[in-house]
Order: structure tokens, then C-alpha cells, then sequence
């Protein structure tokens, strides 16, 4: 047990100083306005009703000339389109598409997040001192294709269920654990967030809170709760992700951290070399009644 707390202790410290750096954040209230409204209800496995307790979206607004003029933020928008939502349907990935995922890890390369990220993992002997190496590695965990549904191809990656969102069966969404992906796809009437997920009354979301728990439609769609960091930059959800995937070889990782005021649950699933699915999970954050 203790051997986990020290961990975790470190996992904690490596995590905050992630955050510190993590200059492309956009503030809350000022570069964007979100809007956590009601407390959303329990939804059965399965099922797609979900009582609407949120009338407004949960982005009152994002400025998007700011998002766009970050390259991080840039490369990855430009991601969001390249995927067939639906598993068992094989993704074909042209040579324009495989640029365009370069394009993205190398404009997080140069992020003093993902510097650090480096740093840490060369250190633990985790990962290649050399940049080109890191930078294939990071490939492989984020958008090297597998199978996730055994019917057909290879049709998914680390990179779409997580921050892209999959749908299974035409029945269910899985993944979508992402801020941007849920603005731009609220935007266009995809999305129908129904409110906020909480143990109780007292867990009351701020409109500056950096994690929540959602409920929301896409499509049609019921995701009954899903863990999202709101206003991180793409590379800090890259780098901390790719830490824990890599910090462990289980089939499934769950750690406990603080990262600034909130505690966090942080779970990753492996599938094979890459990620098969990564979120935060939220606790509890400072503002609360504990």
C-alpha cells in the first residue's frame, strides 16, 4: 500500500507541474463561458432516455479565434474529422490524414508540457532520450489501428475513442472524453448535454471548474456519464495520459491524484501497445464540503 501512495505521491507532483506549464489552458469566464446547470439522473445501461436537466448547452461560449491561433489546438480540430464513429466499420487513413496526426504530435513537441513529459519518461526509462523515437512511440500509443470490434477491420485508435467519441452498435457512445470535440460538436446540434453528474447536492460544479462529470446525447445517442478536463490543452491530456499508460503495464490503471484543487480518479485502459480508452474521473474539488 504504501509503495502505491509514494506513486501516486509522485505521480501527483509530476502531474502539477504539468498543469503549472500548461500555459495553452484557456481561462475560464474569460476565454470561454461554460454553463454546469442541473444535476443529471441516473441513466440504465442501455438506454438512450435521459431526463433533460440542462435546457441551455453546456458551452455558453468559446473564443474560437484564440483556440485557432494556438497550433496544438489547431492540429488537433483538424484530427476531429478524420474518423468513422461507428466500431466495426475499418478507417481508411489517407496520406493527407497521416500528416495531419504528425503535424499534431510534433506542434505538441514543441509545448514546454510535453518537453516535460519527455523528460520524465526518459528518466524512468520508459521512453527514447531521441525525439524522433518519442515521437514514434507516441504514434503507436495514440494512433496506431486496431481492432475494437472483432467483426470487422481495424477500426479504432487511442486518439478517436478518446477524444473524438465512437459509437457501438449504433447503440451506445464510447469514449468522447473531450472539451473541444464537445463544443464543435454541440455547436452543430450533435450534442444534447443533459446536465451534470455528482454523488450529491453539495458537489455543485463551478462555471471555472477544470473537470466535470457529464450526461449528454450525441446523435441520438446516451452517454450516461463521462469524465472531461474543460479548457486543458491537448498536449497536457496527451502527456498525462501517455505517463500513466506508460508508468504500468496492467491491463487497466486507476490512480487517485491532486492535480490544483481537484481529486482525481485518472483510469486508462491498455489495448495492446496503445491506449484503448483514458479519462479523469472527478472526486472532489476544493470549493466542496468534503
Amino acid at each position: 500500500m504504501a509503495r502505491s501512495e509514494h506513486a501516486n505521491q509522485e505521480l501527483t507532483e509530476v502531474l502539477n507541474h504539468l498543469w503549472r506549464l500548461d500555459t495553452n489552458r484557456l481561462k475560464p469566464e474569460t476565454d470561454y463561458i461554460i454553463s454546469p446547470q442541473g444535476r443529471a439522473g441516473y441513466v440504465a445501461h442501455g438506454s438512450n432516455y435521459a431526463r433533460d436537466r440542462a435546457r441551455a448547452p453546456l458551452f455558453t461560449y468559446v473564443n474560437e479565434d484564440k483556440l485557432k491561433g494556438i497550433e496544438t489546438y489547431l492540429h488537433f480540430i483538424n484530427l476531429l474529422d478524420n474518423y468513422e464513429t461507428s466500431t466495426g466499420v475499418s478507417e481508411k487513413v489517407s496520406s493527407e490524414e497521416l500528416q495531419e496526426n504528425r503535424l499534431f504530435i510534433e506542434s505538441m513537441m514543441e509545448t514546454d508540457v510535453m518537453k516535460y513529459a519527455h523528460k520524465y519518461l526518459v528518466w524512468k526509462g520508459q521512453s527514447p532520450s531521441r525525439s524522433g523515437q518519442f515521437k514514434r512511440q507516441l504514434y503507436d500509443i495514440w494512433f496506431r489501428l486496431y481492432h475494437r470490434d472483432r467483426s470487422g477491420g481495424k477500426d479504432s485508435c487511442g486518439f478517436e475513442h478518446v477524444f473524438v467519441g465512437e459509437t457501438k452498435y449504433g447503440q451506445e457512445v464510447t469514449g468522447f472524453h473531450n472539451w473541444v470535440q464537445f463544443y464543435l460538436q454541440e455547436k452543430l446540434d450533435h450534442i444534447d448535454y443533459k446536465g451534470y453528474k455528482a454523488r450529491d447536492n453539495k458537489n455543485t460544479p463551478d462555471e471555472d471548474d477544470h473537470v466535470l462529470n457529464l450526461q449528454f446525447s450525441w446523435n441520438g445517442l446516451v452517454k450516461p456519464v463521462g469524465g472531461c478536463f474543460i479548457g486543458v490543452s491537448p498536449e497536457f491530456e496527451v502527456a498525462l495520459f501517455t505517463i500513466i499508460f506508460l508508468m504500468s503495464t496492467q491491463k487497466m490503471t486507476s490512480v487517485v491524484v491532486k492535480v490544483d484543487e481537484y481529486v482525481l480518479e485518472l483510469v486508462v485502459y491498455r489495448h495492446g501497445g496503445s491506449i484503448g480508452t483514458s479519462y479523469p474521473k472527478l472526486l472532489s474539488s476544493n470549493h466542496e464540503d468534503l
